[in-house]
């Protein structure tokens, strides 16, 4: 199997960590790596000699087979736009735009040049959550009734967008995954403390189609460091706990039963408590398997699990979202037959 090329746009906070991932797997090369500023430059020269290093996009697009765009957010859309222009293969990272006109963008020009895009949703090829989505299409936990999870830290503040737009592509991308649901009205409430016009904690609700609720907490001005994920069904309970070395995943045998038939109110509710366990989740680094995903793409032999559709869904609740912000934290809207999520 001959190696593909795969470029990164953005040696940065996480860029970096394409950089140092595509440069260890046996079946990509790291072709080149682009990035305006020279500290960032000489710091990947000095770390990896034989990869190309530039600030001229052009130049690295010369040299590609497919490209990672992990720029700052503000400059994805138009980063992204030369690769596609050119018909490479681009993974964006999240999101894939700032704006739901931005990311239809995208989509014209991924379909104009026959160039798949895959969204950077990197939780779904996090092994704990395909586990998830297993459990859900199987029936284990029956009807699924609600979901919340909290994405909290101190520290990574953002001045070029709020904790929304920088946490919540994760936790929006997981549940319209795991549910294979969108969702019909978002509404969002936070609060700027640090920086004027920029949110540093951010509570969204959305409603999906189906009746299901879901609630994301979003902070990055917040002493406790939390990635949890609660599934609440009829038949089981699940928390996912990114934070934990080993235990990432507890699955809850207990819920509240209630029978099709009864003549009180007395009888109609029963609390059942059951066991918790620990099942075995495979211990796979979410990035390496995106990038291997990616490199498939790249071949044409797989259809990017995220596609660019997928991308602009999760933008489009984002964009609601921030409306809602904006105008007190009512509900807005949105068009489920305009989305697509699987």
């Amino acid at each position: 199997m001959s190696k593909v090329r795969v470029a990164v746009v953005g040696a940065g906070n996480w860029g970096r960590n394409h950089v140092r991932t595509l440069a260890t797997m046996p079946d990509i090369e790291l072709s080149a790596v682009c990035d305006r500023d020279a500290v960032r430059r000489e710091q990947v020269t000095r770390q990896y000699p034989g990869v190309f290093v530039t600030d001229s996009l052009d130049e690295m697009l010369d040299r590609a087979d497919g490209v990672v765009v992990a720029t700052p957010v503000v400059s994805h859309a138009a980063v992204a736009t030369e690769a596609l222009r050119r018909g490479l293969p681009t993974l964006i990272e999240k999101p894939i735009a700032l704006s739901v006109r931005d990311a239809e963008e995208l989509v014209r020009l991924s379909d104009a040049h026959a160039a798949p895009v895959l969204a950077g949703h990197l939780l779904i090829f996090h092994p704990a959550i395909e586990y998830l989505q297993r459990m859900i299409a199987d029936g284990e936990l029956g009807s699924i009734y609600y979901l919340y999870s909290q994405r909290v830290n101190l520290g990574q503040v953002r001045q070029d967008e709020n904790a929304l737009w920088s946490f919540g592509p994760h936790d929006v991308s997981v549940a319209m995954r795991l549910l294979g649901d969108v969702p019909i009205r978002v509404a969002a409430h936070g609060s700027c403390y640090l920086q004027p016009g920029i949110e540093d904690v951010v509570f969204l609700t959305m409603e999906l189609a189906s009746g299901v609720m879901v609630h994301v907490q979003m902070s990055w001005l917040d002493p406790h460091k939390e990635r949890r994920l609660t599934v609440v069904g009829s038949r089981k309970m699940v928390v996912f706990d990114d934070m934990q070395a080993r235990e990432k995943v507890k699955v809850y045998d207990k819920g509240i039963d209630k029978p099709p038939e009864y003549r009180s109110y007395g009888e109609s509710l029963a609390v059942r408590e059951g066991d918790i366990w620990v099942p075995r989740v495979p211990n796979v680094e979410p990035l390496r398997a995106e990038l291997t995903h990616f490199a498939a793409v790249i071949r044409g032999e797989e259809t990017p699990r995220a596609g660019v559709q997928d991308g602009l869904d999760v933008v489009k609740v984002l964009e609601a979202a921030s409306q809602s912000l904006a105008t007190g934290g009512g509900f807005v809207n949105l068009a489920p037959a305009e989305m697509s999520t699987k």
